[in-house]
């Protein structure tokens, strides 16, 4: 489904991103774990069309997307909900899930893409002619996966989704991907919360300095020494305090 081979992305002289080779398969939960730094960010908006590859490919569905421009791989079946949510607080709820379908191939279905973002999320439905500004940190987060939604991807692709979210809304994020997973749709997720990350994904990559340091089945990188030292911390490999 998605190929990614021999990827470099940089600012200007400086490489984020350097030889990174990944796939994301039909129906996968694939998680990219690393550092603050490490280039994660980067790779996502790399993928979405956001940023121009230095040198590599990036192919979905045997097609090549690498100089494609974001509107094209939208419409291609590929959404990004970007670290930091990018909603237009003067505008309501439903209006910013709404900008999300304006992919031709979502428009003709906004009305049944609407009632599915409300089973998802039911507070949202309550809330849908709210001004996006006055919704709580959650709910923002809510919004920003469902006009994600709204364009009807084949794959899903997340930066941080509970970053500064209470565990109860995270909780309901979480739930939601995997039922979005369910529906069909593939996810691609960069999560500071590892251990959640790690439950949800069948696979997940680690990048480190901007290249693939590791990978393998979500379970076996959750037991795995490195993973657990550095990203879950010493109680995790049952040090005292």
């Amino acid at each position: 489904m998605l190929e990614v081979r021999g990827l470099e992305v940089a600012y200007g002289d400086a490489r984020a991103v350097a030889d990174v080779t990944l796939t994301v398969g039909p129906g996968e939960i694939v998680a990219l774990l690393g550092p603050n730094g490490a280039g994660k960010s980067t790779l996502l908006k790399a993928i979405a069309g956001l940023l121009r590859p230095r040198a590599g490919t990036i192919r979905w569905e045997g097609e090549d997307l690498t100089r494609l421009g974001a509107h094209r791989i939208v419409e291609r079946g590929i959404a990004l909900v970007a670290e930091g949510r990018r909603l237009f607080g003067g505008m309501t709820l439903e209006e910013n899930l709404e900008l999300g379908a304006f992919a031709p191939r979502a428009r003709s279905g906004l009305r049944r893409s609407l009632e599915r973002v409300y089973a998802l999320f039911p507070v949202l439905a309550e809330r849908r002619r709210a001004l996006v500004r006055t919704l709580s940190g959650g709910q923002q987060q809510m919004v920003a996966v469902g006009r994600a939604l709204m364009s009807n991807p084949r794959l899903l692709m997340l930066d941080e989704p509970s970053l500064g979210i209470a565990p109860l809304l995270v909780r309901a994020i979480l739930d939601a991907l995997v039922e979005i997973n369910r529906d069909g749709a593939a996810v691609f997720l960069v999560e500071q919360n590892v251990q959640a990350a790690l439950g949800l994904a069948r696979r997940a990559y680690i990048l480190e300095g901007g290249r693939i340091a590791g990978e393998g089945p979500g379970a076996d990188l959750l037991q795995d020494a490195h993973v657990r030292r550095a990203y879950l911390g010493p109680l995790a490999l049952g040090a005292g305090p």
